[in-house]
């Protein structure tokens, strides 16, 4: 098979009886997953640093590092030149858009503000043309207008993650949902089970000592997913986690 045709899905009987719960987005359409897509960790488990700033989005973490493999591909969604790479890690970053209708994030991936939004003049890292092509829900406890920026519109909502996930399989027209991060949204939403595939890239040669950490180890989450590792020639080892 393909890696770029590759979506697990969660194991389901072939025949029930049993109705779905229309209030449970677990019992959803399982034609719409809750993906992880090229999420990025230093070896010893961390996907950004200490003390994000304006000036440094990921902390004391240098994203060029973290960032190096995927941005070498042909396929990278910031790529403005022809060229790049093939192969494995290319079937990653290929993947970034196939069949996603809509993207949850946390705040702290939007921006560096705390607290009450002082203006609505900051309107994300990503200049006048987001990576995104889609609706982008932003998870936050102080609620702004939503904006558009060429294709991408951004809503901000204060939800619990199965309340965000709803409103976001709702934007999403039939279309799987990305979960963007940061590390603490993403760690949210495991913790709510709602987490259907997860695609994590751990750059082996880079250790960032503090920060956010999703895990010691990837065997804590086993109990609730299946887990195949593949290195790369880059110097990366791409997890491939999908519910058990």
């Amino acid at each position: 098979m393909r890696l770029s045709a590759w979506r697990p899905r969660p194991n389901v009987p072939e025949t029930t009886t049993e109705q779905p719960d229309p209030h449970n987005p677990k019992d959803g359409p399982m034609t719409q997953l809750l993906r992880v897509q090229n999420f990025m960790l230093s070896a010893d488990g961390f996907g950004a640093g200490e003390g994000q700033s304006l000036e440094c989005p990921f902390g004391h973490a240098d994203p060029a590092a973290l960032a190096q493999w995927a941005g070498a591909t042909a396929h990278w969604p910031g790529r403005t030149d022809p060229g790049g790479t093939r192969g494995l890690d290319d079937y990653f970053t290929r993947d970034f858009h196939n069949n996603i209708g809509a993207e949850i994030m946390g705040r702290n991936k939007f921006g560096p503000q705390r607290g009450p939004w002082k203006n609505h003049d900051w309107t994300g890292w990503w200049g006048d043309d987001p990576p995104f092509h889609t609706p982008v829900y932003v998870l936050t406890h102080h609620p702004r207008p939503s904006f558009t920026l060429s294709d991408t519109t951004f809503h901000f909502i204060d939800a619990t993650p199965a309340e965000a996930l709803a409103t976001a399989r709702a934007g999403a027209d039939g279309k799987d949902v990305r979960l963007g991060g940061g590390v603490a949204t993403v760690r949210e939403f495991l913790d709510a089970d709602l987490v259907d595939s997860m695609h994590v890239a751990v750059v082996e040669d880079v250790e960032l000592g503090r920060g956010e950490r999703l895990w010691h180890s990837p065997d804590e989450l086993l109990d609730r997913f299946h887990l195949e590792v593949v290195s790369s020639s880059s110097g990366v080892r791409h997890h491939i986690f999908w519910r058990r």
